[in-house]
């Protein structure tokens, strides 16, 4: 019995496959609707999947457990005291407090003037979690916070337009006519700071990192208006979070509007739920093309069946059973579009490894996105072939054989 079955499955498999290469042409129009549904799919799917990949990373490297406070104040008191931080800083779980004090200012070296050039300020505990952001020379340390030492690190920029084929370390600096001595060089890590990059938009002078305590000085500035709170353990990020604004209203009276924290962790799961939300529809808009592409096999398989009905009816008078008949048109259909949706996955791999090669990020290949691609495919060739089989299995042989 087992032997019958598999010769008979093998039979409709090779009269299948006759039957679609005797209609080439019509065959491959069926197909590329597959095609072009699957590619669209699996394109879109894995050009997505690499940039949320490309976004999370960028997200990651702004720094989970860390919560940044813009403290605009309010008429009576504007930012944060020294007071204030020490406040924060014995909050439980608080692992560190980076203050930031960023500017522009007309920077002078020995032989080059530059303008707009970002001055950030930081305290030793920036460079503690971004341990990679050093490239040569060495980070701020307390010492240098703590009695306003004149030292400073530079980005790549701001030493090609400073010190042009100049090595750096050592020189000296000028920034708002007070001299700067330079400790260290800025890795090329420092791009992948987001909010260091925010900062510094709209300048092109490069950016140049000294004490926070001495650009506090420079600027005139009295009172922090942004700094980054560190959390010993991301699974404290919310209780760090609820205790850290417990202070802050503190500080500003609870007035409205006095205070705003950002928590890194939080952007990072809207910013997935948005991008989940976005591949879904997109995907659902590619999925048209695919159902169109299942119609147009529908379509052929019916004229298929109109076209044989003289072969239908005399494999019936010779003893074909309707479940035979109806099993080689739905494998006809099936092999149709799962054929296009193998070509599907190929194209749309390529399509979207190009468009990762072009758009300068990570290539991420799905293999649910290649699942569901071949799966829909099979899924569309069996729900459209089921039509066009049934009708050929229900034909009457008599009536097929009248056409004689």
């Amino acid at each position: 019995m087992l032997r019958k079955k598999l010769s008979l499955w093998k039979e409709s498999m090779r009269m299948s496959v006759m039957n679609i290469w005797s209609s080439k042409m019509r065959s491959f129009l069926t197909v590329l609707g597959i095609v072009i549904g699957v590619m669209a799919i699996i394109a879109l799917i894995t050009i997505m999947q690499s940039a949320t990949t490309e976004v999370t990373d960028e997200f990651t490297a702004m720094g989970t457990g860390r919560l940044v406070v813009n403290a605009q104040g309010t008429p009576l008191k504007s930012g944060l005291t020294v007071a204030d931080m020490e406040a924060i800083r014995a909050i439980p779980n608080v692992q560190g407090v980076s203050p930031t004090v960023t500017s522009t200012a007309t920077v002078k070296s020995d032989n080059a003037w530059v303008e707009d050039v970002t001055i950030d300020g930081y305290n030793e505990v920036y460079f503690r979690r971004n341990a990679e952001l050093v490239g040569r020379g060495r980070a701020l340390t307390p010492l240098d916070v703590e009695s306003k030492n004149r030292v400073a690190l530079l980005d790549s920029t701001a030493v090609h337009h400073l010190f042009y084929a100049q090595d750096p370390m050592g020189r000296k600096v000028y920034i708002r006519g007070y001299e700067f001595t330079i400790i260290g060089v800025l890795s090329d890590a420092d791009s992948s700071d987001v909010l260091a990059q925010a900062q510094s938009d709209g300048t092109d002078g490069g950016r140049i990192i000294i004490p926070y305590s001495t650009a506090m000085t420079l600027t005139g500035t009295r009172n922090i208006a942004s700094l980054s709170v560190y959390v010993t353990d991301t699974a404290y990020t919310q209780q760090v979070q609820s205790a850290l604004e417990n202070e802050l209203n503190a500080a500003f009276n609870y007035k409205d509007d006095s205070y705003r924290v950002i928590n890194m962790e939080s952007l990072l799961d809207t910013m997935d739920t948005m991008l989940s939300m976005m591949t879904m529809l997109l995907v659902g808009i590619a999925s048209i093309a695919l159902l169109v592409g299942g119609i147009g096999i529908m379509n052929m398989m019916l004229v298929t069946v109109s076209e044989r009905t003289t072969e239908i009816g005399l494999r019936k008078a010779l003893g074909a059973e309707p479940g035979q008949i109806q099993l080689q048109f739905l494998i006809e259909s099936i092999i149709l579009s799962l054929s296009g949706g193998v070509i599907g996955v190929a194209m749309g791999l390529a399509v979207s490894y190009l468009f990762s090669v072009i758009a300068g990020f990570g290539f991420v290949v799905s293999g649910s996105a290649i699942a569901l691609g071949v799966g829909f495919s099979a899924a569309v060739g069996i729900v459209f072939g089921w039509a066009p089989a049934r009708k050929a299995s229900a034909l009457n042989p008599i009536d097929a054989l009248r056409s004689i």
